[in-house]
């Protein structure tokens, strides 16, 4: 199994990283919680270009609260769903300045006791926001995951579980943008570059038309 990641991580070189990972590297929880709302449903270009906009005009809950619903939508626009998406945005922000001090919580039952965080989110925001061991399992994960033999599950919550039993923690909180990266790029849902891929032996191709 680490020698697929090995590969993976070889593969994935020269590939831009999904959109959240990048906003990660300022290691503020926050923004991460606040890009992976936005990167719902998604392109990763418009999470990061949303994203940036976003936080240069506020980057912490008490800025944002001090920006109406409005200028939030124009802010964030064309984010999926932005109509909404502005309005958890407001909700969170408060919540964390009311409950929390304006920090946001590094534990897994808290941040999915907060409106609009689920586990997807909630790992995330754990693993690069707080450099706290958490698998993250999206589409690509968990179809990957299945594609490759690793697990063989029928959602995203089960891939989860299930990888934790097989995968090293060291291995957790990079997993995601390792397999989102390779899934956006190289293994795709319908079509996959299986002919050009270094992985192909070490892949069991579970689901992908064997014949082409």
């Amino acid at each position: 199994m680490l020698r697929t990641i090995r590969s993976i991580k070889e593969q994935i070189k020269g590939y831009i990283v999904p959109s959240v990972t990048q906003i990660s590297k300022k290691r503020d929880a926050y923004q991460v919680l606040i890009s992976c709302i936005l990167s719902l449903r998604t392109k990763d270009k418009t999470t990061i270009q949303a994203s940036q906009r976003l936080f240069k005009a506020a980057a912490n809950p008490k800025s944002m609260l001090k920006l109406t619903v409005t200028r939030i939508k124009e802010l964030i626009y064309p984010v999926g769903f932005y109509r909404n998406k502005s309005r958890v945005i407001l909700d969170l922000s408060r919540k964390l300045l009311n409950d929390y001090s304006g920090k946001v919580p590094d534990c897994l039952d808290e941040l999915l006791s907060l409106k609009g965080v689920g586990r997807k989110t909630a790992n995330l925001v754990l693993g690069l926001g707080f450099g706290v061991p958490a698998i993250c399992v999206d589409t690509h994960v968990h179809r990957i995951s299945n594609r490759l033999g690793w697990v063989k599950t029928n959602n995203p919550e089960e891939t989860e579980f299930a990888l934790q039993k097989i995968i090293p923690k060291s291995q957790w909180i990079r997993l995601n943008t390792i397999l989102v990266t390779f899934g956006q790029n190289l293994c795709l849902p319908l079509s996959p570059f299986c002919s050009k891929c270094n992985v192909y032996k070490l892949c069991k191709r579970r689901g992908v038309d064997k014949s082409r």
